[in-house]
């Protein structure tokens, strides 16, 4: 990760080196102590992700008119969020062996979370025609995703399908 200078400091994430099958089982021994406070964790996370970049809760809204970190903690719908975005991670984290695996659970959330935000922040505007139309472009940024993930050699074996 880097960061890049700017009138607000912005980080950005580069290619990564591959995990060692060493860090891999750090990783998972450490994340599985975090996991069993998952939803504690995925809240204080969503907490420090929203007050690091408050304009991000204008996605979620649920979210958006929360100031109050302790409004934020005590909501229900942040909590299912939390839990939803640590079971993605738990994911991932399992699957750090299946790199198809890791790279399909990624493309699939990613577009999930996509058209959630999209459907609450234009609900009216998001019928049913728009609604398939969008779904089919998930399934387009799924492939590129997994694609890139492949030509990255990060994933060496045919993609999953949808």
């Amino acid at each position: 990760m880097e960061k890049v200078q700017g009138e607000m400091e912005i980080e950005r994430w580069e290619r990564s080196e591959e995990i060692s099958d060493a860090e891999k089982k750090v990783i998972q021994e450490t994340w599985s102590r975090v996991y069993a406070n998952c939803e504690d964790v995925g809240v204080s996370i969503l907490i420090r992700f929203f007050v690091n970049f408050p304009s991000a809760k204008q996605y979620f809204s649920q979210f958006k008119h929360m100031d109050d970190t302790l409004e934020m903690e005590r909501s229900l719908q942040l909590r299912k969020h939390a839990q939803r975005v640590m079971g993605a991670i738990n994911t991932v984290v399992e699957n750090l062996d299946d790199p198809e695996k890791v790279s399909s659970v990624l493309a699939l959330k990613l577009t999930g979370v996509m058209l959630e935000v999209i459907a609450e922040a234009y609900g009216n505007d998001f019928t049913p025609e728009a609604h398939g139309a969008w779904t089919k472009m998930r399934t387009l940024i799924y492939t590129h995703v997994t694609a890139a993930y492949k030509e990255a050699g990060w994933v060496s074996y045919p993609s999953a399908t949808l």
